[in-house]
Order: C-alpha cells, then sequence, then structure tokens
C-alpha cells in the first residue's frame, strides 16, 4: 500500500511543476480559484492532500485535467525523485539515529525539486558506476554512524556490565567458552549441533547458522575457540538485548534491512565488550603507552591475554581509544589476500573521527606496498608464525600526516588458502604524543608511503607495481590548463 505522505508529496510536486509551467505564482494561483496561498504552499509541500471539488477546481485553473492532477506518474525530469521515494530508501534506514526527521528531507524535496532531482540521479549514476549494491549502501551508512559516535557507545558498555553482574561473571578474568554454552544452553534454551553444517559443501564458508523455530545454533566443526566464542557471545547479546529484527548466519550472507545491520552492530560490539572488558584493557594500555619504547612481543602478549582473534582486539580498540584515550584520528583497515592471485582486497574500513588516509578505493588501483599492512600479509605465507606482527610510522608522501601503525597478520579463520591482516593507524600529534609516550621514540621505524601506485609521486620506490597513470593524468591536464590559461592572457 502506498503511503499517504507519498501520494501527498507527488501530488505537491506536480501542482508546483505545472503552477511553475503556467509562469503562475502562489499569488497568482490563489487569486484564480479562491484558495488560500498559505493552503496551496502547504499542498505543494506535501503536508496537505485537497479533496476532490478542490482538486477540480486546481485542474480548470491550470488546464489540466483531474487524471494529470491526481496520477502518482511524474514527468521525467522527477522520475528519480519518485524512484528514490517508491523505493522506500527513506524508510529503511532509521534516519533519527543521525539525527535527522524524515519530513526535513520532504521539505527539501518539495523547496527545490528539480536540484534535488539532479543530485538524485548523479547518485544513481555513481552508484551504477561503482556497482554500489544495496549492502555496500547499508554498511556505509553504518560506517557513518559509528563514525559520527566515535565509535563508542555507552549504553551498550552498560548492559555488557549488567549482564556480567547478573551471570555471576568476572570480567576480570578471560571467558572460557564453556561458559558462554552453558549461558545458551541453561538460561536460552539453545540446542548445540558442531556436525550438520560440515555436511553441506554450499556451507563451507559459514561459521554458525541459527535456526530460531527450534533454538538450534549449528556451528561449524572448523570453528575455533575464539570464533566460538564470538558467536555465542553474540548470540546472548541477540537474547539479552531482547533483538528480534537479526541476522541468522555468520559470516551474514545477506540483509533484508538496515535494522538488521545495525542489530548486527549491536550484538556485535556486546560481544566485543564482553570478551575483553573495558575497565581491564584500559589498564593494560595504559601500562604499555607509558613507556618508554614500544615492546612488540609484550603487545602481541597484550593481544593473546584477551583473545586469539586479533581482529576482535583491534575492532575493541576502535572504541577504547576515543573513548578513554582522547584519541580520535585513528582508522581500521582489514585485508584479504590469495597469494596464487597476488590480490590485496580491502574489506573492512573505518576512520574516525575523519576520511584519513588510507582509504577504500573502488577504482581497482593498486594500494601502496609499503603499507604495514600489504607487507605482513605478503610475508605471512612462508613465515613458521601464526601470527605475524608488525609497526610503523607511516609518512603520507602528499600530505603532512604521519600515523602509528600497528598490523597483525593470520590465515583467513573462514577461507582456505586465503589470508588477512588487520591494521590499527594512530595520527601522531602533540596530544597522541603526550597519551602514548614511545611515539616520541625516534627509533621507531619510519616509512614514505602513498595510497595507490597510480596516483602516487614516489619516484624512487622499489615496490611499485604500476606506473602513476592517475597523477600523470592530473599533471598533464594541469600543464594544458596552464597553457591554456597564458593564451587567455596574451590574447585577452
Amino acid at each position: 500500500m502506498i503511503e499517504e505522505e507519498y501520494i501527498r508529496l507527488i501530488f505537491g510536486l506536480k501542482l508546483k511543476q505545472i503552477r511553475a509551467e503556467k509562469n503562475l505564482s502562489l499569488f497568482g494561483l490563489a487569486k484564480i480559484t479562491g484558495l488560500s496561498k498559505s493552503y496551496l504552499n502547504e499542498i505543494e509541500k506535501g503536508k496537505k492532500y485537497p479533496k476532490r471539488d478542490k482538486i477540480i477546481l486546481l485542474a480548470e485553473a491550470l488546464d489540466a485535467t483531474y487524471d494529470q492532477m491526481v496520477s502518482l506518474k511524474l514527468d521525467k525530469n522527477l522520475a528519480p525523485i519518485g524512484e528514490i521515494l517508491q523505493s522506500r530508501i527513506l524508510k529503511e534506514i532509521p534516519l533519527e539515529i543521525f539525527g535527522i526527521k524524515e519530513s526535513n528531507l520532504i521539505d527539501i524535496i518539495a523547496e527545490a525539486p528539480l536540484k534535488v532531482n539532479a543530485f538524485i540521479s548523479t547518485l544513481f549514476e555513481i552508484a551504477k558506476h561503482y556497482n554500489l549494491t544495496r549492502e555496500s549502501f547499508f554498511l556505509a551508512a553504518l560506517r557513518s554512524y559509528q563514525e559520527a559516535h566515535n565509535n563508542y557507545f555507552e549504553d551498550l558498555e552498560l548492559q555488557v556490565e549488567k549482564f556480567a553482574k547478573a551471570y555471576s561473571i568476572d570480567l576480570s578474568k578471560k571467558l572460557k567458552v564453556e561458559d558462554l554454552e552453558e549461558i545458551l544452553i541453561e538460561e536460552y534454551g539453545y540446542t548445540i549441533n558442531n556436525e550438520e553444517l560440515t555436511t553441506h559443501k554450499e556451507l563451507i564458508y559459514l561459521r554458525s547458522v541459527f535456526v530460531q523455530k527450534s533454538k538450534t545454533l549449528l556451528i561449524s566443526k572448523d570453528a575455533d575457540t575464539s570464533q566460538r566464542m564470538f558467536i555465542y557471545a553474540k548470540e546472548i547479546a541477540y537474547n539479552y538485548l531482547e533483538i528480534t529484527d537479526r541476522l541468522y548466519t555468520f559470516s551474514w550472507i545477506k540483509f533484508e534491512s538496515f535494522d538488521q545491520v545495525l542489530n548486527n552492530f549491536f550484538a556485535s560490539y556486546f560481544a566485543g565488550a564482553l570478551l575483553i572488558p573495558r575497565k581491564e584493557l584500559v589498564k593494560e594500555l595504559k601500562s604499555i603507552f607509558e613507556k618508554k619504547s614500544f615492546e612488540t612481543q609484550s603487545f602481541k602478549a597484550l593481544i593473546a591475554k584477551f583473545t586469539d582473534s586479533p581482529e576482535t582486539f583491534y575492532q575493541r580498540l576502535t572504541n577504547i581509544l576515543p573513548k578513554d584515550f582522547n584519541l580520535k584520528n585513528i582508522f581500521f583497515l582489514r585485508f584479504n589476500y590469495k597469494p596464487e592471485r597476488n590480490d590485496f582486497q580491502l574489506t573492512k574500513e573505518l576512520h574516525i573521527t575523519n576520511l584519513l588516509e588510507p582509504h577504500g578505493n573502488e577504482n581497482n588501483e593498486h594500494y601502496c606496498r609499503r603499507w604495514i599492512s600489504i607487507k605482513t600479509l605478503k610475508e605471512i605465507p612462508a613465515s613458521k608464525e601464526n601470527h605475524l606482527f608488525e609497526s610503523q610510522i607511516s609518512s603520507y608522501n602528499h600530505t603532512d600526516n604521519e600515523y602509528f601503525v600497528i598490523s597483525s597478520a593470520t590465515k583467513d579463520p573462514f577461507r582456505s588458502g586465503y589470508y588477512r591482516s588487520i591494521a590499527l593507524g594512530i595520527m601522531i600529534s602533540p596530544h597522541s604524543q603526550g597519551k602514548i609516550q614511545f611515539l616520541n621514540n625516534p627509533e621507531i621505524k619510519k616509512r614514505r608511503v602513498g595510497v595507490t601506485c597510480e596516483s602516487c609521486a614516489m619516484a624512487d620506490c622499489a615496490e611499485r607495481v604500476v606506473p602513476p597513470k592517475k597523477l600523470e593524468r592530473k599533471l598533464r591536464n594541469e600543464a594544458t590548463d596552464k597553457v591554456v590559461q597564458s593564451l587567455m592572457e596574451k590574447y585577452g
């Protein structure tokens, strides 16, 4: 059923368009019809829908038919607005979490429909050009939501503490998988099945499936302890937080709505906060940050103290660093790598509080091989270590920005023959150097880096894999423009 406000808005857009084509002002239309200017203004803004007799009156005044006025079909130049309104995208994303009222957007559309239409058309073209899927759009919206809150959510932190108190869990000690499994079975009536998933070759990349009707949690036999812990913690979150609109697979296959994306994030946040308690982590980080030099083994030991999953640990750092250390200029990256293809794919990123370097691109450009996250990925297949960890200061050649970057590379826990690296970067500034003493150590390894080979100006880069085509094109256009400007001055 088409919603009333959509019908009101379409009618208002059509009325405004036809009135403009007749070169009539609102005042002029009011004089012809005998309707008040304020009433007509509310109709055009989609706030009121006239009764049949008023529509007939307006149609006669504008030399239009009744059917033309009430039809929901928009002219070509307004069609994209109709598409985005009918697509329900404004309904699928809970705008209130961004502090936006849908009525405000409706007012903007009604106020300048042609300009908004051009903007929407541009977005559609960009989406098609970059093969932007519905899921990609939802995930981008989620990242914006996380960044807007510095990726810290106090209410979820408090819920974890309440849960721990209610179930007599000591957050100062490392949880055991048996503890969480017992809660799922005894408290929430779950049945755990460790055999079924393995019998389906189509599900080899899934670690779990939850069957809601029977409360059966199917878990892959290949799931290691850290994965099982995280799955259990997420299931506890769904139950304890009373989330019903949820995903049923790990990893996700598809999202039905933005609410599912958001709820999946809330459950994951709860799980991370339960497995790596905030107070304990802050205490340990303060001890490391007070040291004059960065000790690799101490940091790896810190990760192992809380979890066997570097990704869970790094994700948790993105919650804690902005809140408890006021370190907000940070980024998080996850790369996947298959040696046979020599292909590095950025599969997850988060930037707090700005869009910092490095960032993902959709142009199939080659990420800088000097990034520590790429370096660890290239080395891990031949390494005897299960967890390859490195750090460096990355100095970006086209900006004044420098970041202390740590990276952990491991086998991909979900796909055979693949590897992944997790990287966390902290912008170096007087503030961060005051919080982290070892950032003042001149012995930290430093490297100049770029973003992609195609856009990089470093001429002496031994790691370059393709020429700087994008940069060369930019410089060529700038040189051409300079000559054109000189000709303009000469003959102007």
